[in-house]
């Protein structure tokens, strides 16, 4: 490689350009052919910009306008900042490589390829010269853009007001702006080597950089110095890079556990520190050879650049921690890995957990449970997860409904009880395949709520439902005002058109089935605020488009006051309005003020906190029941907070957003963003703050953070002899499945009185070999319940309690009580009855609870025949405390069979009685007028079968007894009807001969609510 001395400057003038015809063919293009082309431009532009201009629409109906224009104006000006401040450098950079090119006389020896380059290239070279830089740009600047969060954040951050243990710096440095820094310095760099790459191709395109034939290559001057400036530069950012990298350190996960530890602190950290003053060094030597051309100086410094980022980065730190650190880690790590403890647990919530030594036993007693009843007065028999088609035959009343598969689990307060309750929304079920205007004009929404007390069940084993029926009716319905109505849920159709005139206009939407004398049902117009307006011709062909649907154009159904309400899923709405939040993968609703709220919580992450051990989310919130495209939690976190909780109501689709967690940084930088996108904690109201509960999914990865950081010595935490694991659930059929967290009320043994919480155990983890001993280790319990105080949160509320079980008594964990269950004689016996005549057994959640001074396991047996029509009721009860089992038709049987014979328990199948009250002399509840119409109905289902069958055997004796029955159940289902619907019953039902004929001809109904 030869440096030649050739100089860009003087010489003989270069050869003009040759001018290039502006039409080489000749040929024009005709007007038909530019007006074709005009009009598909002016379609494609329209159709784009239609996009925006709903999304417009979208966000002012919500009101979070502020957010949409933010978000937009931010990614626009930072895309506009990206794309000058990588387009420009490298425009520049081939502009100045080819205008400092060499000057050759036309018989100069130049290579004749080069001389076909530069000849073909000519022509469009200004193109190129701005195009390339342009593209370029724009890809980069787009990448940028996605960043935007990042970017808003580092210049409105809130300081965290504690420091880091190495560096003594603020934390929000770390959150805030090491990642700010971080983005820019790597664009930056990327702006460097691509416009220095780009003008050393143009430097070889033009003869700045030559191949010889002998093997050599000859830099001129201008190649030169232009490299030097380059590499100078390159340098300079370098030298950024590793400073940074010093603070990289503590978010490192590649160590033992996460953050600077030894080797990092005495050998990483020290070498960050001198390659960033050795580069800065050398980038000044890069920029005084290119002044004076000398570069033996640059030359050797750059290799010795590398020597030390090969000594410095990669053999120190190598022979520390094979011969300082490996002899001595334990004690030489023990200070690191004792603030990698300490951070984490700050991190995730986990700082103020109350770890009790819970001494469980495994022997019983009589009236083990006598001073129990705050828990076992609760304890849920009916299972979300298997009660919807129960739901759903009882309740559903039209194929147009359907409920969600899994169920939720709330409370309300019932004549002065907090009671458990099971509720599901009952939502409108389209046919994908059916008409356009029965997908969006007619079925538009669901109807109610549907409600189930938690701790009890009706005759049969049903639902003992609190709310239901329509119209709705119950217990839970406190307001005159209440709107069953349910636009916007996890089941609404992709978009309905509602709304019309006050006056002249004919009710399209189905609202509910008839009843009472109605033979039809009701139809109903839409009267709140829930979409865009598309009565004007111009949005309804913004919104065609938008769906691809002419007959939204054409349809005579739409008029001059219709809505169009779309994106009506709770948690896509919340995401829309809510961008730089991480949502809960569960929605629930809740009768709020009267409405219907969808409740989310939704979380502010990150993966820059220091010290802080990161958490694969969607592995620590997968379990048995986790549908795998509801995960909302995914990638990885070291850092996260419930700081909002969000509600959708049901009936307009108005969102509202609550700061929850006013303390969180990050959240009150989000404030200063969108300072009136978030509501103030003081606006929540009193029936709001009843139901909001610990998000699920937070407390999912707390249980997973704590398998490890339960423990607090950094010597045993070393050790890894006591880690932890989550149990599989032992009711699922598919394998290494966790088993999910639970909501119930229960008196933790450290609680003065009951609350809502949600609760989950600890086994031992698998040892080296595989094995794993299913005993129980801790015990997990987060108070769910925020209180009812207007805007503000109970003292305990998310307090996390943990039992520690002592760790040489075999107490029973959750898999080894389903052997125990599934190894009883006497229950396999019993199981293997229930599952004659084709029937299947089902086993419910396994709810494990610390009573008794020991954990005792409740799970509720439910039998579900054959049948399109069935359902499965809850048959029989299993109950173990310690080895013993308990098998009965009730839960104070079961328990009575495990305790000596009386386990002092109160169950809520005592119905009536408070947790916290004498159960003595309690009046029974009376059933509602829904609950009677449905026990009625099938009733005379029973009644009709009984008959068909008796007449099949030809036994008439049992054929009049079955229409006595039936008479006697359609007498009742009319009195609770004429209750419901506030009329008289005209009469009672006699069936004559003929009736009673055919009756016994006619099949039965195959939906009992229908019946």
């Amino acid at each position: 490689m030869s440096f030649g001395s050739d100089s860009p400057f003087g010489g003989p003038p270069r050869p003009q350009e040759p001018q290039r015809p502006s039409n080489p063919s000749g040929k024009k293009a005709s007007p038909l052919t530019l007006t074709i082309f005009a009009v598909v431009i002016l379609v494609a532009v329209f159709v784009f910009l239609s996009n925006f201009y709903a999304d417009i629409l979208w966000f002012n109906q919500l009101g979070f306008s502020e957010v949409y224009w933010t978000e937009r104006i931010a990614k626009l000006v930072i895309f506009l900042i990206a794309l000058v401040l990588m387009a420009v450098p490298m425009w520049f950079s081939m502009r100045s490589a080819y205008k400092h090119r060499p000057v050759y006389a036309p018989n100069s020896n130049r290579p004749d390829s080069m001389s076909r380059y530069q000849a073909q290239l000519e022509p469009v070279r200004r193109f190129l010269m701005v195009g390339i830089p342009l593209v370029i740009g724009i890809f980069a600047a787009v990448a940028v853009a996605g960043q935007w969060q990042t970017i808003l954040l580092f210049f409105n951050q809130v300081g965290f007001g504690s420091t880091d243990p190495q560096f003594n710096m603020d934390l929000g440095f770390f959150v805030f702006s090491l990642p700010f820094i971080a983005l820019v310095n790597g664009f930056l760099i990327s702006v460097v080597l691509l416009s220095g790459v780009a003008g050393l191709l143009t430097h070889y395109l033009y003869g700045g950089i030559r191949v010889e034939e002998r093997g050599g290559i000859t830099v001129g001057k201008a190649a030169r110095v232009h490299t030097a400036v380059v590499v100078g530069v390159f340098l300079l950012f370098q030298a950024v890079n590793f400073w940074i990298g010093q603070y990289e350190t503590l978010t490192d996960q590649s160590g033992r556990v996460a953050g600077a530890l030894y080797k990092d602190v005495h050998a990483v950290i020290p070498a960050q520190m001198i390659l960033a003053i050795v580069a800065i060094l050398i980038a000044i030597t890069f920029v005084i050879a290119a002044i004076n051309g000398r570069w033996r100086l640059p030359l050797i410094g750059t290799a010795m650049l590398v020597a030390t980022m090969i000594v410095a980065s990669g053999v120190y730190p190598f022979l520390v921690q094979q011969y300082k650190v490996v002899p001595s880690q334990k004690a030489l790590e023990s200070e690191y890995i004792e603030r990698n403890i300490e951070m984490t647990r700050l991190a995730f919530g986990l700082d103020d957990v109350e770890v009790t030594d819970y001494d469980a036993k495994i022997s019983t007693e009589k009236n083990a449970l006598a001073k129990e009843t705050a828990t076992t007065a609760n304890i849920r028999l009916l299972d979300p997860n298997l009660v919807s088609a129960a739901f759903a035959q009882l309740q559903q009343f039209r194929g147009y409904y359907t409920f969600a598969e899994t169920l939720n689990v709330d409370r309300y307060e019932i004549d002065g009880k907090v009671e458990d309750t099971v509720i599901a929304a009952r939502e409108v079920n389209v046919d994908p395949t059916d008409t356009w205007v029965n997908q969006h004009i007619n079925y538009t929404h669901g109807y109610g709520l549907v409600a189930a007390y938690g701790n009890r069940v009706a005759a049969g084993g049903r639902p003992d439902f609190m709310l239901g029926g329509i119209p709705t009716s119950g217990d839970l319905i406190t307001d005159k005002e209440y709107e069953p109505r349910i636009y916007f849920g996890e089941n609404s159709p992709s978009y309905s058109i509602v709304g019309g005139p006050d006056e002249g206009w004919t009710d399209q939407e189905l609202d509910r089935p008839g009843t009472g004398g109605e033979n039809q049902d009701t139809r109903y117009t839409f009267k709140g605020d829930g979409g865009p307006n598309v009565g004007n011709l111009f949005n309804r062909l913004v919104y065609a488009l938008k769906f691809a649907s002419t007959d939204l154009l054409l349809s005579q159904n739409v008029n001059s006051e219709s809505q169009i309400l779309y994106d009506r899923d709770p948690r896509d709405r919340v995401s829309k309005v809510a961008p730089y939040l991480t949502l809960d993968s569960q929605a629930y609703p809740a009768i709020v003020d009267g409405r219907v709220q969808w409740i989310i919580d939704g979380y502010t992450t990150s993966n820059d906190f220091p010290y802080s051990q990161q958490q694969q989310l969607d592995s620590a919130v997968t379990d048995s029941l986790t549908n795998a495209q509801d995960l909302s939690l995914t990638g990885r976190v070291n850092y996260l907070r419930n700081s909002v909780k969000a509600t959708v109501d049901a009936y307009d689709g108005s969102v509202k957003l609550y700061a929850w967690d006013t303390e969180d940084p990050i959240l009150q930088s989000w404030q200063k963003i969108f300072p009136t996108a978030l509501n103030p904690l003081d606006d929540m109201s009193a029936e709001l703050m009843e139901h909001v509960r610990y998000p699920e999914d937070m407390f999912k990865v707390q249980r997973e953070v704590l398998t490890t950081y339960h423990v607090d010595n950094p010597d045993a935490f070393y050790e890894s002899n006591d880690a932890w694991a989550v149990p599989d659930d032992p009711t699922s059929s598919a394998a290494g499945v966790k088993q999910p967290p639970y909501f119930m009320s229960l008196k933790m043994p450290t609680q003065d009185e009951a609350s809502f919480s949600l609760t989950s155990t600890f086994i031992p983890a698998a040892a080296a070999n595989g094995q794993q001993r299913n005993v129980l280790f801790g015990f997990l319990s987060a108070n769910a319940d925020a209180g009812s105080t207007p805007g503000e949160k109970a003292d305990d509320y998310g307090k996390l309690r943990l039992l520690e079980l002592p760790r040489d008594t075999a107490v029973p964990g959750p898999g080894q009580a389903q052997q125990n269950f599934d190894t009883n004689t006497r229950v396999t016996t019993e199981l293997n009855l229930l599952r004659q005549g084709a029937s299947e057994v089902k086993n419910g959640n396994l709810l494990s609870l610390p009573v008794g001074g020991g954990i005792l396991y409740v799970q509720p047996v439910y039998v579900q025949s054959s049948g399109q029509t069935s359902y499965p009721t809850l048959r029989k009860v299993l109950v173990s405390f310690g080895d013993k089992v308990g098998f009965a038709d009730t839960l104070a049987e079961a328990l009575d069979e495990v305790f000596g014979g009386d386990s002092g328990a109160v169950t809520g199948e005592t119905e009536g009685v408070s947790p916290s009250e004498d159960p003595e002399g309690e009046a029974e509840p009376t059933q509602t007028d829904t609950e009677k119409l449905t026990d009625a109905l099938t009733d005379a289902n029973e009644a009709i079968k009984n008959g068909q069958e008796a007449l099949a055997k030809g036994d008439f004796g049992a054929y009049g007894e079955s229409q006595e029955q039936l008479e006697d159940a359609l007498n009742r289902a009319m009195e609770a009807d004429a209750a419901i619907n506030g009329t008289e019953v005209e009469g009672d039902v006699k069936l004559d001969e003929s009736q009673n004929n055919d009756a016994s001809q006619s099949p039965a109904p195959t939906d009992g609510a229908e019946g």
